[in-house]
């Protein structure tokens, strides 16, 4: 029987941690060199999938991959072969018997598309 004095219910134990929650949670690393090109690339595109992975082991796999790109374990091509898979890319590229697709559209076209979207935006004043 559980003992209850003014309203807080003292069988339970405040300080309890809770065993849902992981115990250390994984940051981004602050390595980034801006006098050096490459790896500041490389450190954006780590950044941006770092931004959008949730998987813990996912972020502990690329801390440790720039770790090693800054150290020279690895290579910048190991290294974007190694991060590509959790990279979010804007325009899926299609890719059929080794080439790629490219949209284009003659300057004629563009000319008369952005003359017309000017004309709609003048008149909707």
């Amino acid at each position: 029987m559980a003992i209850i004095t003014s309203g807080i219910n003292m069988t339970e134990q405040p300080n309890e941690p809770d065993q849902n929650q992981p115990e250390t949670q994984i940051e981004k690393l602050l390595i980034d060199d801006t006098s050096n090109f490459q790896f500041h690339a490389a450190y954006v595109v780590y950044s941006e999938a770092f931004d959008h992975v949730d998987d813990e082991e996912a972020k502990e796999e690329l801390n440790q991959n720039l770790e090693d790109l800054q150290s020279n374990k690895i290579g910048y091509e190991t290294f974007y072969s190694n991060i590509s898979r959790f990279r979010k890319l804007d325009q899926p590229m299609s890719r059929q018997g080794g080439r790629f697709t490219v949209a284009t559209q003659r300057k004629r076209d563009w000319r008369m598309k952005t003359q017309r979207q000017e004309r709609i935006k003048r008149h909707k004043k």
